[in-house]
């Protein structure tokens, strides 16, 4: 049904694309040519090609509202899939985590201060 839907969609759009383009800016509308009176003169070509893009814009915009509630009820989850979580293990009672023994930028410092990094022949840091 979506599908379908999608199509007509299609089709409406193409079908408003070149109702509109065959409309003057000044609101002529297919104003060359054809009798003075009756159905294509400039005026009734001009009503109605404003009346084809008024229905094909309304349908346009119900399809498109029709078509976003379709898609958010086809594709809203049912439900959550919840075999995948993994709970962290407890910390055991009394159990603290050990404090880093050596400071392990104790040998960057050292570095700074020489006025280069070890191994690097870098520019001095200035003091």
């Amino acid at each position: 049904m979506f599908t379908f839907l999608l199509v007509v969609q299609a089709i409406v759009a193409t079908a408003l694309v070149a109702v509109i383009l065959m409309q003057r800016s000044e609101g002529g509308g297919l104003g060359t040519g054809g009798s003075p009176s009756g159905f294509m003169s400039a005026r009734g070509a001009a009503d109605f090609l404003t009346r084809s893009t008024a229905i094909l814009a309304t349908v346009f915009v119900t399809l498109s509202v029709v078509m976003a509630v379709m898609a958010s009820v086809q594709h809203a989850p049912s439900n959550i899939d919840t075999s995948l979580v993994k709970t962290a293990p407890a910390p055991a009672a009394g159990a603290v985590p050990a404090a880093p023994t050596a400071d392990p930028l104790a040998g960057a410092a050292q570095a700074v201060g020489n006025g280069a990094a070890a191994g690097n022949s870098s520019v001095p840091l200035a003091n």
